[in-house]
């Protein structure tokens, strides 16, 4: 297994909205897309710079996981997403070493990408998300 890029940096906000008003007016970049994801229950906007992406990340509601984490932090760095080749291999490597999954099989995440996620005990308190490139 090998990390390919950083595809995004997520970003816990409040308001969505006003964070990408405040994105377009402070740095002149707009979302790229913007989506509501149901099943992780959230609408996040991915904002181009680069070759990679912020991925502003607001909650559907408080009992969601990034609304229990904007309760206990604040808006801020939510968690960091590496691209991966193929994240069925990952995932495999990652359970061979130990390593403590969140999701030991892929999901889909935004835009239709395969996604998992990495428990932040596992490494320096990140929570990581990967990404499988498409």
């Amino acid at each position: 297994m090998r990390l390919i890029n950083i595809d995004h940096v997520g970003i816990a906000v409040h308001d969505l909205d006003a964070a990408l008003a405040e994105y377009e007016r402070q740095y002149h970049v707009g979302a790229e897309s913007r989506e509501v994801n149901e099943e992780q229950g959230v609408e996040e906007a991915m904002l181009p710079i680069g070759a990679s992406n912020v991925q502003l990340l607001s909650p559907l509601g408080p009992d969601t996981p990034v609304g229990r984490f904007l309760a206990k932090h604040g808006e801020g760095l939510h968690h960091i997403a590496y691209a991966v080749p193929s994240i069925d291999d990952a995932l495999r490597h990652l359970a061979a070493e130990g390593v403590d999954l969140i999701d030991v099989e892929a999901r889909v995440g935004g835009g239709g990408h395969r996604i998992a996620f990495v428990h932040p005990r596992a490494l320096a308190g990140t929570l990581i998300e990967l990404v499988e490139l498409q």
